[in-house]
């Protein structure tokens, strides 16, 4: 009962018993749930005053250089065309664009993942979409994505089913909203608003 999840992964716990893998899985996935009901109570207390203008191009920049490794391990694609400067709270808005990739990895084909990233000006504001090559979502489900808990392909699905409520968390936080358009094999793109960047 007191042993880490490094040690049980070792090796070194040969004579544990036959349950072993079990016992590690279930601790990574409870680790993991921890970890982002952690990061969806943080979603949840965003403060104004800690908002700041960034250009969302070094950002995007930025998430994609930490999830090199995910990427790279499946052979995945991010390109994204020129992105505004908005007014928001940093670490809130990578974590929006890192929980996007990342579900697109999650929700992959057999193609290697494309995920392209874009902006367009829309009245006071700024539209972002995220768009992806991957299976594609069923209509019946478009709204439900964004629920806590809630994974497309029931719990054998990756993940806590808390990143795109997550996400619906920090738009919301920041005026905005967010919905997603897909039909099955043909991809899916994330929608998102914002304000812009307030005038000097």
């Amino acid at each position: 009962l007191f042993l880490s999840v490094r040690e049980l992964k070792s090796g070194e716990t040969a004579n544990c018993g036959p349950h072993l893998n079990v016992i590690v899985s279930d601790t990574e996935r409870i680790e993991s749930l921890a970890n982002g009901l952690a990061n969806y109570a943080i979603a949840c207390q965003i403060a104004q005053d800690s908002f700041v203008v960034i250009s969302v191009e070094t950002l995007v920049r930025k998430v994609v250089a930490r999830l090199a490794q995910e990427l790279r391990d499946n052979s995945a694609v991010v390109t994204y065309g020129s992105l505004p400067r908005i007014r928001c709270e940093p670490d809130r808005i990578g974590s929006l664009f890192e929980n996007l990739i990342r579900n697109a990895l999650v929700h992959r084909d057999s193609a290697a993942p494309r995920i392209h990233i874009s902006a367009e000006e829309q009245g006071d504001g700024w539209l972002f979409s995220v768009r992806d090559n991957g299976p594609g979502i069923e209509s019946g489900y478009l709204e439900r994505i964004f629920e806590p808990f809630e994974r497309l392909r029931g719990q054998q699905a990756a993940g806590t089913g808390l990143g795109l409520a997550i996400c619906a968390e920090i738009v919301e936080r920041h005026g905005g909203r967010i919905w997603a358009e897909s039909e099955p094999g043909h991809g899916a793109t994330f929608f998102f608003t914002v304000p812009g960047e307030p005038p000097t």
